[in-house]
């Protein structure tokens, strides 16, 4: 996609669409008022008689307006003028997209980039301008035959500045943006793709190709047999009951010489049907999605190289499958982590946590800055946080507020859950060093205390996506949530923002 600025009013400026807003109560936008008034009117008059209506993401396409050169202008309503801030701007501008999605678009000027949105700069409304174009427009048809039904085919995407000296700051925004949607959109196909398709070892050959585009970064895929060596007992007994062999994948971004990396861990399960401890039927078809963690980190190593930024980066992401089988584990088994550490396994379906753990021991001999573990880890984060939030924990309260803050700035929230004794208390065994589970109460949390056990001396913060990672029903598939979360954390943490 190529982005461009522009100063012009935008009634003289061609394109295949225009897009301007209407706030509640009829209250014509910055753009739509120049529309208005080189139509004579024309706005005023439909919004007066209710033929424009200000609801948030509601649009109506106006072809041929005299007076204003764009073929379209898409009308899209902003809700309360209020209210209008980042969150607001990305569902009008999705809006003004899905109403444009059968019209033969390949130009289109976004002027809502003139209104007041909150407290946001130029650079992060053309980072979002970006980002929501890309999704907009993102389709998963790789698995389907026949005719596909064709996106709209834009190829330039206009923003419109107040002045001139907002342009090189406009123009890194979208270049930042549409990076984040590279990483967001490869996230999704990943996550998108059947489990028979995405297994550990197409997740490792998909690393193994972004290494292969990208100069700075390389690949490393140890097999079951390396890890046996480490000592990665808890790990591969998650993988005992399949024949998909697992995975150990090791990214490394090299940008900054000697610095002490960031460090991103990714909780790579291609499918969970829960092993001994079986999950119910209806909706393990949605199991394919608990490689998100994996999926979110290794999309936004593709961001990270994509802008060549100046920061080190490793990604380390434990790929499996967890099936039943006369070899897999059982509820009662004890194994070793790499730590040495041992677990009584209570429940197979807590499994994330078993592999997340050697993953973080091993991350040790990176001697990173920080660590940061992302996994679609329990069921009890989507009831403490719904749909809408990410659960951050971490050991490090300054560490948890930058996620906290790079969530706000990208749009793509979290919300921190504590970590204490009390609730790693629950963990006690009578058999082992600790259990993997600690019952129903607050298990988002001590799902967090099981993986903190395996930190200490680390700058360490967990987010459980479980809640984020994907949509259910009809709009079932994978978000590419927290890739613009971690881009931002990124960007931020390399000095990359302006």
């Amino acid at each position: 996609m190529e982005y461009f600025t522009t100063t012009s009013n935008v009634s003289r400026r061609a394109a295949d669409c225009l897009v301007v807003g209407i706030y509640d109560g009829a209250k014509l936008g910055v753009a739509a008022k120049q529309v208005d008034t080189a139509s004579g009117g024309l706005l005023k008059r439909l919004a007066k008689s209710g033929d424009l209506s200000g609801e948030l993401g509601k649009c109506r396409v106006l072809n041929g307006v005299e007076g204003v050169r764009a073929t379209r202008v898409a009308v899209v309503g902003l809700g309360n003028a209020d209210e209008f801030a980042v969150k607001q701007f990305r569902a009008a501008l999705a809006g003004a997209i899905s109403a444009l999605s059968s019209a033969k678009c390949r130009q289109l000027l976004n002027a809502l980039t003139l209104e007041t949105v909150g407290d946001a700069s130029i650079y992060y409304l053309a980072r979002h301008t970006a980002q929501t174009v890309s999704e907009s427009l993102y389709r998963f048809t790789e698995m389907k035959s026949g005719k596909k039904t064709p996106s709209m085919p834009l190829a330039k995407v206009g923003l419109v500045l107040a002045n001139r000296s907002e342009a090189a700051k406009a123009k890194r925004g979208a270049e930042h943006g549409e990076a984040i949607a590279v990483g967001v959109a490869l996230a999704r196909d990943l996550g998108n793709q059947p489990a028979n398709v995405c297994t550990p070892s197409y997740l490792a050959r998909t690393a193994q190709k972004l290494a292969r585009e990208n100069k700075r970064l390389n690949t490393q895929v140890l097999n079951e047999a390396e890890m046996k060596r480490l000592g990665m007992h808890s790990l591969l007994s998650v993988t005992a009951g399949t024949l998909e062999p697992a995975k150990f994948i090791i990214m490394r971004y090299k940008g900054a010489g000697s610095a002490a990396p960031i460090t991103f861990v990714g909780k790579g399960v291609t499918f969970d049907s829960g092993g001994i401890s079986l999950k119910p039927g209806p909706g393990m078809d949605e199991m394919k999605f608990d490689m998100c963690g994996a999926a979110s980190v290794i999309g936004t190593m593709a961001t990270v190289a994509k802008l060549q930024l100046p920061v080190n980066l490793n990604v380390v992401v434990p790929a499996v499958e967890n099936l039943p089988s006369g070899l897999a584990t059982k509820p009662g088994d004890i194994v070793k982590s790499m730590s040495g550490q041992t677990i009584e396994i209570l429940n197979t379906d807590a499994e994330g946590r078993l592999i997340l753990c050697d993953a973080l021991t091993y991350a040790r001999r990176f001697k990173p800055d920080v660590v940061i573990d992302v996994a679609t880890l329990t069921g009890a984060c989507v009831v403490a946080l719904g749909h809408h939030r990410t659960g951050v924990m971490s050991n490090n309260d300054d560490l948890a507020g930058e996620l906290l803050a790079a969530g706000i700035a990208a749009d793509d929230r979290g919300w921190q859950l504590p970590l204490a004794d009390e609730y790693a208390e629950q963990l006690k065994s009578n058999f082992a060093d600790f259990a993997n589970v600690g019952g129903r109460g607050g298990g988002a949390i001590t799902a967090g205390c099981f993986l903190g056990k395996f930190t200490d001396g680390l700058k360490w913060a967990h987010l459980d996506i479980a809640g984020t990672a994907w949509k259910s029903g009809n709009e079932k598939g994978a978000t590419g949530r927290p890739v613009a979360m971690l881009a931002e954390f990124v960007l931020a943490r390399s000095g990359a923002l302006p």
